[in-house]
């Protein structure tokens, strides 16, 4: 468990890594994901020669674990908009402008993909 925690956090770092070296839009855990996808391939395709951790269902488990209590993760995330509750009270119109127009944007690319799929496009 210890070496599939230690292989998750290292993917995560390895992706903050690349996103500041490399200026990219991309959040760093996002490319960490990816690069934890491609370990997950890489061991399906060589399993032999991997790690028994990471063959045995540990690594999986661990993830789940991890999954299990993300509620957790949120917690300092909603304390530091607490911290900052003043940015955000100076820019609610901006920000309730922004949530409406994009939850409209939204529903409407749907409908309309929707409506393409089904096979009902004008």
């Amino acid at each position: 468990m210890v070496l599939s925690l230690g292989l998750i956090l290292l993917c995560q770092l390895v992706g903050e890594a690349i996103a500041h070296g490399t200026g990219l839009a991309v959040p760093g855990p996002v490319i960490g994901l990816v690069l934890c996808v491609l370990l997950l391939l890489v061991r399906d395709r060589f399993s032999r020669r991997m790690p028994v951790e990471l063959t045995d269902g540990t690594f999986e488990q661990t993830g789940r674990g991890i999954l299990s209590h993300l509620s957790l993760l949120f917690i300092p995330a909603g304390v530091g908009v607490i911290q900052r509750f003043d940015v955000l009270a100076g820019n609610a119109l901006a920000i309730v402008a922004a949530l409406v127009v994009s939850t409209v944007l939204s529903l409407a690319v749907t409908a309309w993909v929707f409506s393409i799929v089904a096979g009902r496009a004008e």
